[in-house]
């Protein structure tokens, strides 16, 4: 017996064809052997998907398949602006964050930092600032 997915790319590529009833067995029939969908087994459920592409019939890629979008960025100048703010008040140079930066990501200064790497470098000044008693209170 396949799979449910399966089934359901079939049954869709019969709606999609336009495939009356009497048609689509002679198409099961003719390419796997048997008079219904459930029959079929993995072995045979590939010769009627590519009857039903030699037609015409087109698969799409399941909705979730892929990679994820991207989460967007949370405003790459305000999390700069806020690592400045955490800066000032613990009386640091940008040097401190780019060795910050040097030491956690390999990555020479602040400015080449990518979104998330951004992000992931204030959360650790935001730690650093929680363990010497400057936040939240102060920044």
């Amino acid at each position: 017996m396949i799979s449910r997915g399966k089934l359901a790319q079939i049954h869709i590529a019969k709606s999609q064809l336009g495939l009356s009833d009497e048609d689509y067995r002679a198409i099961l029939a003719r390419t796997a052997g048997v008079s219904s969908a459930k029959q079929l087994t993995n072995r045979n459920v590939g010769a009627v998907l590519h009857e039903f592409q030699r037609l015409g019939w087109q698969p799409k890629p399941a909705k979730k398949a892929g990679r994820k979008a991207p989460r967007p960025p949370k405003g790459r100048a305000r999390i700069m602006a806020k690592i400045e703010a955490m800066l000032a008040h613990a009386e640091r140079s940008w040097a401190y964050a780019d060795g910050m930066a040097k030491h956690m990501f390999h990555v020479e200064r602040v400015d080449w930092l990518d979104d998330d790497q951004l992000q992931r470098l204030m959360q650790a000044m935001i730690i650093d600032a929680k363990r010497q008693g400057r936040y939240p209170d102060d920044v």
